[in-house]
């Protein structure tokens, strides 16, 4: 990892796993649009973003905790993390309900890595707490999401370093979704994100 890159945003990761493409639009062009779920989701973090802390029950909770890895070159903040004893647990607060896909569990899963590193103690699971259900979903961090949040964290190291916005996603039914999606304008792309990741590999390959 190049030491004078700008540390990846936690953020950015959930955008990633959703759709690379989104991820560069937002951080490397730094385009941004509202829709109904970005304003519910900012509500929902308003809390959060006050900061603080308590003791409940003997459990430590800490709102809006900053987070980083220099390992990963990761930055961000944590929603909540409790402390159980040593153990860091970190919350993940949601608009909506449970998704199909991993974005959420990915962000999640990297501020694990992140408490993990800079507590120097494991922590092998934590929640993220849907606004719609109001129920929290335990996460475990089993080796198949660490394995995949760093792949994550890999595919926007490279993304950020070529300065390069890739295809959009092949999930077409996340585009209807997207706050984006008019600046982001899917129906002009032909190329799938597949095949430009290879391209970068083999590029990044040959320049070794």
């Amino acid at each position: 990892m190049p030491a004078e890159m700008e540390p990846i945003p936690l953020s950015a990761l959930q955008h990633a796993v959703y759709c690379l493409r989104q991820a560069a639009l937002i951080h490397l062009e730094r385009l941004w649009a509202e829709n109904r779920f970005t304003a519910e989701g900012d509500v929902l973090h308003a809390v959060a973003d006050k900061g603080g802390n308590r003791k409940a029950r003997g459990v430590r909770r800490v709102l809006s905790l900053p987070l980083s890895s220099e390992r990963l070159n990761l930055i961000g903040t944590a929603d909540l993390v409790e402390f159980h004893g040593d153990t860091p647990f970190p919350v993940e607060y949601k608009r909506g309900k449970p998704k199909l896909h991993r974005a959420d569990e990915v962000q999640l899963c990297a501020q694990a890595l992140c408490l993990e590193e800079m507590t120097g103690q494991p922590v092998p699971q934590g929640a993220l707490f849907y606004a719609q259900t109001k129920r929290r979903v335990v996460v475990p961090f089993d080796p198949d999401l660490r394995a995949l949040t760093e792949a994550t964290a890999t595919d926007l190291a490279a993304v950020f370093s070529s300065s390069q916005t890739p295809p959009p996603t092949p999930h077409k039914s996340r585009c209807r979704a997207c706050s984006l999606q008019e600046l982001c304008r899917p129906e002009t792309f032909a190329r799938p994100v597949r095949q430009w990741r290879d391209r970068m590999l083999s590029k990044a390959l040959e320049e070794r």
